[in-house]
Order: C-alpha cells, then sequence, then structure tokens
C-alpha cells in the first residue's frame, strides 16, 4: 500500500467520520442530561430529507440546511415532549421517531418528486462544495506534504470542519460553562439541580434541542455535501453507529471524535476494498468487508470495551418531589 492509497483512504475516513461525529455529539448532550435518545437516526433522515429537497427547489444549499436543522428541531420537541413533559418511556419514544422519520421521507418524497422517495440531483450551486485552503495548490505538488495538506487538510465541504470544530466547541460547553455544569448535573442528580432553583425541564429541553440541531447538521451532510441528492434509508443506520461510538467513548467528546473515526475508517476500508484474498481462506466477501462497522457496532454493544457507565439519572423521568 503506498503513501497515495493511505492518503485517499485517510481522506474517505474523513468525509465517512463527519455525520457520525455530529450524531454522536449530538447524542452526547442530550444523554449528558439524561435523555437517552435512540432516535438519532430518524432525526438524521428527516434532516437529509428535507435538506436535498429544499435545496432542490430553491437551487440553495443554505436554505436546504435551514429546512434540514427545522425538522430535526420538530422531532427533537417531538421527543421533548413525550420523554420529558409526559414523561414516557425515551426508548420507545426514540424508536417512533425513527419509523415516523423512514415512513414519512419515503411517503412525502415520492409524492413530491415522483422518484421512488428520491430528490432529484442537486446542481453544484446547490450543493456544499469543497474549500480549498491557501497555496493548497502549490503545496499539493510537494512529494509528502502534497498530498497531507492538499487532501486531508484542505478540500473538503465547510460541513466537515464544523463538526471537527464542534468537538472541541462541546468540551468547552459541557466542561468549562455554568450551562454544562448545570447539563450534566441534571443527567446525575436532577433533585439537587431543583433543589438549587433551577429548571431540569428547561435544561433537559435546551439538551433535546442541542441534540436536534446537529442532527439536522448531520442530515444536511448527508445528502447536500457527501452526496448530491437524497436517497430512501441514505443514514443507513448511521445513527445507531454514531450511538455505539458514544458508548465506546464513554460519553466524552474527544473519545467520541476518534470511535468515530475508527469507524470511518473501517467503512473507508470496506468501500476500498471490495474483494480481497487471504492465502488459505480464500477471497472475502464483498458483504463482509461493508459489513465492517456494522460488525464493530455490535462488539462495542456486547460490552468488550470495558465497563460504560451512563449519567445516573438517564433515561428516567424527573418527577418534582413536593
Amino acid at each position: 500500500m503506498d503513501f497515495i492509497t493511505i492518503v485517499q483512504i485517510l481522506e474517505s475516513t474523513l468525509r465517512l467520520a463527519a455525520p457520525l461525529l455530529l450524531a454522536c455529539l449530538a447524542g452526547l448532550f442530550s444523554e449528558r442530561a439524561g435523555i437517552f435518545d435512540i432516535g438519532l437516526e430518524g432525526k438524521m433522515l428527516i434532516a437529509a430529507f428535507a435538506a436535498g429537497a429544499f435545496a432542490a427547489f430553491t437551487g440553495s444549499a443554505w436554505i436546504g440546511l435551514a429546512a434540514g436543522i427545522t425538522a430535526s428541531l420538530a422531532l427533537a420537541l417531538v421527543h421533548g415532549l413525550a420523554s420529558i413533559t409526559f414523561r414516557g418511556n425515551q426508548l420507545i419514544s426514540g424508536v417512533a421517531i425513527n419509523f415516523l422519520a423512514a415512513g414519512l421521507t419515503a411517503l412525502v418524497g415520492n409524492h413530491w418528486f415522483r422518484q421512488g422517495g428520491q430528490t432529484p440531483a442537486l446542481p453544484q450551486d446547490a450543493r456544499f462544495g469543497a474549500l480549498h485552503w491557501p497555496l493548497a495548490e502549490t503545496i499539493g505538488a510537494l512529494p509528502l506534504l502534497g498530498p497531507v495538506y492538499g487532501r486531508l487538510v484542505s478540500g473538503h465541504s465547510l460541513l466537515l470542519y464544523l463538526a471537527f470544530a464542534a468537538v472541541p466547541l462541546t468540551w468547552w460547553v459541557l466542561f468549562r460553562t455554568r450551562f454544562g455544569l448545570r447539563l450534566r448535573a441534571v443527567g446525575e442528580n436532577p433533585a439537587a439541580v431543583d433543589t438549587a432553583g433551577i429548571s431540569v425541564t428547561l435544561q433537559r429541553y435546551w439538551a433535546v434541542m442541542i441534540c436536534g440541531l446537529l442532527c439536522g447538521i448531520a442530515g444536511a451532510y448527508l445528502s447536500t455535501a457527501a452526496s448530491a441528492s437524497f436517497n430512501t434509508n441514505m443514514t443507513a443506520g448511521k445513527g445507531f453507529i454514531a450511538l455505539a461510538a458514544l458508548i465506546f467513548a464513554k460519553w466524552r467528546p474527544y473519545p467520541a471524535m476518534w470511535a468515530c473515526l475508527l469507524f470511518g475508517l473501517l467503512e473507508a476500508i470496506g468501500i476500498r476494498y471490495q474483494s480481497i484474498a487471504v492465502p488459505g481462506i480464500g477471497v472475502i466477501p464483498v458483504q463482509l468487508m461493508q459489513a465492517l462497522p456494522y460488525i464493530l457496532t455490535v462488539v462495542i454493544l456486547a460490552g468488550f470495551v470495558g465497563k460504560a457507565t451512563p449519567p445516573r439519572a438517564g433515561g428516567e423521568p424527573y418527577v418534582k418531589e413536593r
């Protein structure tokens, strides 16, 4: 494997990890506040559809992004109402959101565009194109530094840079601000927060809406940056992989980034190497290579990464003491 091939795989890794990272950070905010959210998949899916559809209607990627965020926030609000206000089962609410998004995107997409649930191909002006950093072409001609700077540092969409910039921002918000302290306290001991005169309901709604915002950006990335249209069920389990990465990272921002990069690397390898011959075994099936991220998800969820303790108040509705 030569150096250029390694750079190409790493480039694909970054692009495939970006939506996972945004969804993982979304779940991080929600679950740190004590609201389990397995509806990340559904929010990403409806955001991808809304972004692709409105970008196709208007020819503007920014309007598509705004539509995707709005759609995701709407489902986040539904989840908040079900799990915070009405104190319903958070897991059931997340499952319902996933089913709702899967059915709604297929039905509305087919009604609007008559293309089997897909949206029309977006022109270049309606997508988030690659951003080229200063001197990318000049430095790109250099032997080793050129491919790294020209393909790994430069040449990605704005939403990808936003995804990785969200990691230190998330760390700062959660661990260096009063808002983050209150958010984490709500996920650990909501009764103590309530005793201090802070609204548990408000803090949890903030967390749920931030989750919707990040899922909206992740979905918009899929349909307006990573590809040129929305395809039915295009999230393909990325929301669940993001949850696995969150557990793998034990609800911490920087380990979440590395976990998402690991998943992205496995997916990139599976896409690039469709048929690998192993001496004494034969050719590895294409399906096995494509299933690598999902196999790792099962391994992580089976508990082979050590004990991962979620926030103590996670999944439990808070009932104010009288």
